[in-house]
C-alpha cells in the first residue's frame, strides 16, 4: 500500500463527488486510521493542527476531514501555508472546498506535497450516467434512458446515482438492461421521499417514528442500507446550503415538499446539522471498518440524534 499523502483538497460544488473521492482517500489509509471530522465554519486552527500532530490512539495514523473548508482556509490561509511547508508525516488532512483557484499560493502548496482533486460535475451528464450504471451498478443503461434521467433530475449526481441503483434492482428481468420506458414507469424519488420523511421525523424530535420509517424502508428496499449514508449526507448538505441562504436553488429539487424541507432546516439549525454530520461520519466509518452492520449503524445514528430531543 502506498504511503498516504499528507493533504488532499477535494474541490468542487458537488457534494456527491466529494464524498466519492473522500471514500477513495479513506480506502487508501490503514484500516485502523483514526478519523476526526471538523466543521470549517467553526473549527479553530489550533484544534486541527493538534489533531494532525498528535499520535493516533491505536497507532494507525490519523485523517482529519474539514468540511466547508473554504471558510477555514480564508481564516487561516497563512498558517496553513506554513503547516504545508512541513506537514505531519503520520496524519492526513482532507479539505472539502467549493473552489480553490490555481493562482493562489495555497493551491501550489497543496499540489506540491499532496493532491488537488477535481470534484466538478462532468459536462456530459448522460455519459456519466451510462458509465456509472455499467461500472458501479453492473447494468446497461440505454443512452435515451440516460438522457431522460438527466432531464428528470438535473445536475444532482447523488440523486442520479440513487435512481440508477433502484432501477438496477429490477434490471435482472431484462438481462441487466434499462430502457427509457423503464425509467418512465419508475416512480421517481420514491425511496428518497421516504428517507426525507424519516429525517423530518428525526428533526422534529421523534426518534421512534424515524426508526420505524427506517426499518420499513429497509424492508421495502434492502439495498437502502448501503445508500443511506449518501442519502443522509446529501440531505444534510442541502440543509446547510439552505441555512447559508441558498434555499432558492433547491426549490426545484424538493418540489411540493419544499416548505417542509425549509421548516426542517430551520428546526435543525447550524449546530444540529453539524452534529448530525459528525454522527453520520462516525456511522459511515464504523460500517466501512467492519464495526457493526450498515443498517444497525444507521439505527444507532438515529438513536444518537434523538437523545437530545428536537434538534
Amino acid at each position: 500500500m502506498p504511503k498516504p499523502l499528507p493533504v488532499y483538497a477535494l474541490v468542487g460544488p458537488d457534494p456527491f463527488l466529494q464524498l466519492l473521492k473522500l471514500a477513495e482517500v479513506l480506502r487508501d489509509l490503514p484500516k485502523d486510521a483514526q478519523r476526526v471530522d471538523a466543521d470549517g465554519e467553526r473549527a479553530e486552527l489550533a484544534e486541527v493542527l493538534d489533531e494532525l500532530r498528535s499520535f493516533a490512539m491505536f497507532g494507525g495514523g490519523k485523517v482529519v476531514v474539514v468540511r466547508d473548508a473554504d471558510t477555514f482556509l480564508t481564516r487561516f490561509r497563512e498558517q496553513l501555508e506554513d503547516y504545508l511547508a512541513a506537514p505531519s508525516d503520520s496524519a492526513t488532512l482532507v479539505l472539502r472546498l467549493a473552489s480553490l483557484p490555481k493562482s493562489q499560493r495555497v493551491f501550489k502548496a497543496i499540489d506540491k506535497v499532496g493532491m488537488v482533486v477535481d470534484c466538478a460535475p462532468p459536462r456530459d451528464l448522460a455519459r456519466w450516467v451510462v458509465d456509472r450504471a455499467r461500472s458501479v451498478h453492473r447494468v446497461t443503461l440505454d443512452p435515451d434512458a440516460a438522457r431522460m434521467l438527466v432531464e428528470l433530475i438535473g445536475v444532482d449526481l447523488g440523486r442520479l446515482d440513487s435512481e440508477i441503483a433502484k432501477l438496477a434492482i429490477d434490471a435482472g428481468d431484462t438481462g441487466g438492461r434499462i430502457t427509457a420506458q423503464k425509467v418512465g414507469e419508475t416512480v421517481a424519488f420514491q425511496r428518497e421521499q421516504e428517507m426525507w420523511d424519516m429525517t423530518n421525523a428525526l428533526a422534529a424530535g421523534e426518534p421512534a417514528e424515524a426508526l420505524r420509517r427506517w426499518r420499513q424502508l429497509v424492508q421495502l428496499d434492502p439495498s437502502a442500507e448501503f445508500r443511506a449514508v449518501t442519502w443522509l449526507g446529501m440531505w444534510l448538505e442541502d440543509v446547510r446550503a439552505a441555512l447559508r441562504g441558498g434555499a432558492g436553488k433547491l426549490a426545484w429539487k424538493y418540489k411540493d415538499r419544499f416548505p417542509q424541507f425549509l421548516k426542517t432546516s430551520q428546526r435543525l439549525g447550524a449546530a444540529g446539522t453539524s452534529r448530525a454530520l459528525d454522527l453520520l461520519a462516525e456511522a459511515d466509518h464504523q460500517s466501512k471498518t467492519g464495526v457493526g452492520e450498515a443498517a444497525s449503524n444507521v439505527e444507532r445514528f438515529i438513536l444518537e440524534m434523538g437523545t437530545s430531543g428536537p434538534l
